[in-house]
């Protein structure tokens, strides 16, 4: 998108959320992460984001070992779920804080216990929520989406530069 910035991991735990709706959960957790990197840096702009993907309710979050992604892969199968991202803005020195959330409705295709055996094996699923990285190999799963393709790969691009926009941290540029 041509824009600078510096990526500071927050450290912070996904925490929580009994009770608590999904979109609900992933804006709250994008504003933490704001938060606590916006201790070291005050005076910028901070953007935060955090992605989760959901079935019937159900969070499914990164999985914990080859198992767990082979059981994640089996309950998406022939299924649509959702995958909703927390986009926080904040800026600490201003007392500006704003949040918003986007949804993308996935369809994986039917897939078959060789399937989910050979693209575990390849190791993607392991750090992805909902065991699947649609910009990767796991591009093969998803029969459609409908909504932002970028969201599911884990920031919505066209909304967080409108945003962006839209709060004035950034203007188009203009090309000569």
């Amino acid at each position: 998108m041509g824009l600078s910035f510096e990526v500071v991991p927050s450290g912070t735990e996904e925490a929580g959320g009994e009770g608590e709706a999904p979109e609900t959960l992933v804006v709250r957790w994008a504003e933490e992460k704001a938060r606590v990197v916006s201790k070291m840096y005050p005076d910028r702009w901070i953007l935060a984001a955090d992605t989760i993907v959901v079935l019937e309710g159900v969070l499914f979050g990164k999985p914990r070992d080859a198992a767990e992604a082979v059981s994640m892969l089996r309950r998406l199968s022939n299924r649509t779920h959702e995958v909703i991202s927390g986009v926080c803005l904040l800026h600490s020195y201003r007392q500006i804080v704003y949040v918003r959330s986007v949804r993308t409705f996935v369809h994986f295709k039917e897939l078959s216990a060789a399937e989910i055996s050979a693209y575990v094996d390849t190791g993607e699923p392991m750090d992805k929520a909902g065991a699947y990285g649609i910009q990767g190999r796991g591009a093969f799963l998803v029969h459609s989406i409908q909504g932002s393709y970028t969201n599911v790969v884990g920031l919505p691009l066209c909304e967080t530069l409108e945003y962006l926009m839209q709060h004035r941290v950034i203007a188009p540029a203009v090309v000569k």
